[in-house]
C-alpha cells in the first residue's frame, strides 16, 4: 500500500542542532575569534591577551608538571604539584561548604519557624549579606591563624548567608496543610524538620547551596591570595606577579571547569 501524505511524520531534528545550541555555538566562536585576533593584533601590551594555543600549552604543562613526590609503600609516586595545590582549595571549600551551610541551614529553620527571632534578626542578615566578606578577613587571621583556618572561615561566612536567607524564605513557602498535619500527628521537632520542612523547601536549599558554594569558592580564593603559599589562589597571584599571563589563564580555565563540575553535581543530587 502506497504511503500516504498523512502517515508521514515530519524528520525531527538533532538536540544539538535545536536553535539554543546553534546560539551557544555562535557565542563561543565568537569570543574565541574575538579573542585570537585581539592576541594577533597587539593592541594589547605583550602577552596581556596571549593565543589560545600558547594558554593551552601552558593548561597541558600545568596539569602534567611533575615535581611533586608521595612516599606510597617501597616506591615513590609522583605527581603534579598543580594538584596537590588543587586538593588544598577543594579542601577548603567543602569544608566551608559544610560549616557554612549546616549554619545557615540551622538559622534559616529557625527564622523562618519563629516570627519574633526573624523580625529581630532577619533584618542585620539583609543588610550583612551583600557586604563584601573579604572585610572580615583580617579579624579571621586573628582568630584562626594564616594557615588553612582563615581561609576556610572566609568560605564559611561567605557561605552562610545565602544559605540562611534562602532557608528562611522558603520554610515560609510551605504549604500550611503540611505543617498542620504533622502537628495533628504529635510528631517531634526532628520529625517536623526530615519529614516536612526539608522535603518541602528542597528547591530554596538547592538554590542557597548554589549562590553559598559560588561565594565560598571566591571568598576562599581572595583569602588565598591575601595571605598563603598552597591552594589555587595561591597559584593564580604568584602567576600574575610574575607576569606569566599564559599560566594564569591556564589556571583560570581550571577554576571555571571544576566550578562548572561541582555545581553540576548540586544540580544532579537536587534532581535526586
Amino acid at each position: 500500500m502506497a504511503e500516504t501524505s498523512l502517515t508521514r511524520t515530519a524528520p525531527v531534528a538533532a538536540p544539538w542542532l535545536s536553535p539554543v545550541t546553534r546560539l551557544r555555538i555562535v557565542i563561543i566562536v565568537t569570543i574565541v575569534a574575538v579573542w585570537e585576533a585581539v592576541a594577533a593584533s597587539g593592541l594589547l601590551f605583550r602577552d596581556v591577551v596571549p593565543s589560545l594555543v600558547v594558554i593551552g600549552g601552558a593548561l597541558v604543562n600545568i596539569l602534567t608538571h611533575v615535581d611533586f613526590k608521595v612516599p606510597v609503600d617501597s616506591f615513590e609516586l609522583w605527581i603534579p604539584e598543580f594538584y596537590r595545590h588543587l586538593w588544598v582549595t577543594i579542601s577548603e571549600v567543602a569544608t566551608a561548604m559544610v560549616f557554612g551551610g549546616l549554619a545557615g541551614l540551622v538559622v534559616g529553620l529557625t527564622l523562618g519557624t519563629n516570627p519574633f527571632l526573624a523580625n529581630a534578626f532577619e533584618r542585620f542578615l539583609y543588610y550583612l549579606g551583600p557586604t563584601p566578606k573579604i572585610i572580615f578577613f583580617p579579624i579571621m587571621i586573628m582568630w584562626f591563624g594564616v594557615g588553612p583556618g582563615s581561609k576556610i572561615a572566609m568560605g564559611t561566612i561567605s557561605c552562610f548567608f545565602p544559605v540562611v536567607l534562602s532557608a528562611a524564605a522558603g520554610v515560609r513557602q510551605i504549604d500550611s496543610v503540611l505543617i498542620r498535619v504533622g502537628r495533628s500527628f504529635r510528631v517531634n521537632t526532628w520529625q517536623m524538620v526530615t519529614k516536612i520542612y526539608l522535603p518541602a523547601m528542597r528547591e530554596p536549599i538547592i538554590n542557597g547551596v548554589r549562590l553559598g558554594l559560588g561565594v565560598a569558592v571566591i571568598g576562599t580564593l581572595l583569602a588565598e591570595t591575601k595571605l598563603s603559599n598552597r591552594g589555587v589562589g595561591f597559584l593564580i597571584i604568584n602567576a600574575y606577579s610574575t607576569f606569566d599571563m599564559p599560566r594564569m589563564y591556564a589556571l583560570l580555565i581550571v577554576l571555571f571547569v571544576v566550578a562548572i563540575g561541582a555545581n553540576a553535581l548540586v544540580g544532579r543530587a537536587s534532581r535526586r
